[in-house]
């Protein structure tokens, strides 16, 4: 294990899957000539070139469509939203077009293309960059939502999302891009859809996910120094949701509390 920032935890999944498949590609406004806005996808155009790392015009809906378009003939874009309150730009070609083609195509088209970027408040931002998505593009059928809440997850999640069939919206907390933590040297994958049980307890289920697991976790150890045992759980995806282990965690402790 070696201690990275939750940026560096992302820019390894991305080149990872990278280097395994000259399929996928990173596009988005400044991740090349700039190394991306937050620092992400520093040193990729070095290594992967321009053609695999392309910088665009300030036009998300162009560029979400170019992706999906390039989805649905083979290659697995990844969209770089500069934030995702600009994907709101996109929605048309996220919600009617990447969520519904495979339906709509009765199978004879597949949309494997993640799109991520920052979510949520950070410092100064104002009302037009603080906004949290997550239960928008949760509701939508045909899209997969990650939000992770530290490095290790970031990178096993990411991995994942890259290589998965399906459209995956992944956000991450712009306030927690240097935030460090333990990740593995060797390769790991964490699947979509499963929480993590971070902390077992018999008295209140805490339940949450992204940023707000630091919040849940100083609660639970609150909690513990009052002798009170509470569960943790990681959601980690949001669609789709791990009711499983929620459902058998409250059959435990009989309460539930969700953080969001």
């Amino acid at each position: 294990m070696r201690e990275i920032q939750f940026r560096e935890a992302l820019r390894e999944a991305m080149n990872e899957e990278m280097r395994k498949d000259d399929k996928i590609y990173l596009m988005g406004e400044e991740v090349a000539e700039y190394n991306g806005a937050y620092k992400v996808s520093q040193g990729m155009l070095d290594e992967f070139g321009a053609k695999r790392v392309i910088d665009t015009p300030i036009s998300e809906c162009g560029f979400a469509g170019i992706g999906i378009g390039s989805a649905m003939n083979g290659l697995r874009p990844i969209i770089e939203f500069m934030t995702f309150n600009f994907s709101l730009v996109a929605i048309d070609q996220i919600i009617n077009g990447a969520a519904k083609i495979m339906s709509m195509s009765g199978g004879q088209f597949t949309v494997p293309i993640v799109f991520r970027g920052p979510t949520g408040n950070a410092g100064m931002l104002s009302s037009q960059h603080s906004q949290c998505f997550e239960s928008w593009y949760a509701n939508c059928p045909g899209l997969k939502v990650v939000v992770p809440s530290n490095p290790y997850d970031a990178k096993g999640l990411l991995k994942s999302a890259i290589i998965d069939p399906d459209p995956v919206i992944f956000m991450e907390s712009e306030l927690m891009y240097g935030d460090k933590g333990e990740v593995p040297e060797e390769t790991y994958y964490i699947p979509l859809g499963k929480a993590n049980v971070t902390k077992e307890g018999t008295d209140v289920t805490l339940v949450g996910f992204g940023k707000i697991m630091k919040v849940v976790n100083a609660a639970a150890a609150e909690l513990e120094k009052e002798g009170i045992h509470a569960e943790v759980i990681d959601l980690r995806t949001v669609r789709p949701i791990d009711y499983e282990t929620v459902i058998d965690s409250v059959k435990k402790t009989n309460r539930l509390v969700i953080v969001e």
